[in-house]
């Protein structure tokens, strides 16, 4: 990666960059998404999850690469710019979201009442609610009934619960419509290998959505199962869904840009796509430490520079070795980071950092420049 960055910190330089950039770099992204067409079986529908992604032209790209026109929204004002993108799309919403909010929603959105947006239900109490809501609305909600499959998170954890729901939306045809299942399951994998593999936590997690899905083939064959979404994975479990999986409508997105937090061994076949890059402000042949001048006379094999910004959910990879130094602290200012000083890195140069997240990262930008070969194009993230 050496010479990839350095040529990065090159084709960056030429084109006049001189602030906090985040860069999405082209090519690895399209073998990402060369390897999500491979592993993916055309009988089950892609969603994107738009919190991942930050950005319509992001979406654009890769909706179109992927022919994917489904989206996983988790906050309201990401919605309308979705469906005036893409007219097809399909919602669904990746937490419930508050009675006040949704109406606020509509209120600003009335154009978006026939729009097909899966509204995520967990309890009975907010299924009310929303029925109240439809019919002050006089319109059709959709509902996806959120299930718990070994997250913990939320969600209904029984049949008893899961039939008062159905019931429910049965009882009321003319504003409820129910729209499908959906059971998230990042618990898969990161419960310690010692106590339960991997293999077994997705299978018990499998199990539970099958059980849901049996209720609905035998006792409500009224909601035709054809047309229903049965929702699952993320990033973490792409990889296991493609292989098995009850669902039919599979999730993800980081896994695209895979931030560090997505090194995982299920998604060992993707690359890192998405950089923060800064320029060095400063560089200091030591660090030193206000009140402990004692430690610049001892010997050191690093120097310290100061780049412009910090703080962010990002981890430094170039150049090679540089770190935070913890007793100088952390700015979102000027950081502080120790370098080795065989390094050659000068002022102006760029200092690379891997986002550990997308989600946090890209909303803190007005920008991504997509990287391709040596050219940037801007593409605006929601923030803007």
């Amino acid at each position: 990666m050496l010479q990839y960055f350095k040529a990065l910190n090159e084709a960056l330089q030429r084109a006049n960059f001189a602030l906090p950039t985040l860069i999405v770099d082209k090519a690895r992204l399209d073998v990402n998404l060369a390897q999500v067409k491979h592993m993916l079986s055309p009988k089950v529908n892609s969603r994107l999850v738009v919190k991942s992604l930050g950005s319509i032209e992001l979406l654009k790209y890769i909706a179109k690469q992927l022919n994917c026109s489904r989206f996983m929204v988790f906050h309201l004002p990401h919605i309308p710019p979705v469906l005036d993108t893409f007219p097809q799309a399909n919602i669904l919403l990746g937490k419930p979201m508050p009675i006040k909010a949704v109406q606020s929603f509509y209120a600003k959105n009335e154009q978006r009442l026939k729009a097909p947006i899966q509204w995520l239900i967990d309890s009975i109490e907010r299924l009310h609610q929303y029925l109240e809501l439809a019919k002050v609305l006089n319109s059709k909600l959709l509902i996806n009934i959120e299930i718990d499959v070994g997250l913990h998170r939320g969600g209904i954890q029984d049949l008893i619960q899961f039939r008062e729901l159905l019931n429910l939306i049965q009882d009321h045809p003319k504003h409820l419509q129910f729209s499908g299942l959906m059971g998230y399951d990042a618990h898969v994998g990161k419960i310690p290998k010692i106590l339960q593999s991997t293999e077994k936590t997705f299978e018990l997690s499998q199990a539970q959505y099958k059980k849901y899905i049996k209720c609905l083939a035998n006792e409500y064959q009224m909601f035709n199962q054809a047309d229903l979404c049965f929702n699952g994975a993320g990033s973490p479990t792409f990889s296991l869904h493609t292989k098995r999986s009850i669902c039919n409508d599979i999730s993800f997105g980081s896994m695209l840009l895979k931030p560090a937090d997505f090194d995982l061994p299920t998604l060992v076949d993707f690359q890192p796509t998405i950089w923060i890059a800064t320029p060095v402000l400063k560089k200091l042949p030591t660090t030193q430490i206000p009140g402990l001048a004692l430690l610049e006379k001892a010997p050191t094999h690093k120097n310290a520079v100061f780049v412009y910004g910090g703080y962010w959910m990002a981890n430094y990879v170039y150049p090679k070795g540089a770190k935070t130094n913890a007793l100088y602290g952390r700015s979102s200012n000027q950081e502080l980071v120790n370098v080795p000083k065989s390094s050659d890195i000068k002022i102006d140069d760029f200092v690379f950092l891997q986002p550990t997240q997308s989600e946090a990262v890209i909303s803190q930008f007005e920008q991504i420049w997509l990287y391709s070969g040596k050219t940037f194009t801007p593409w605006e993230t929601f923030r803007a």
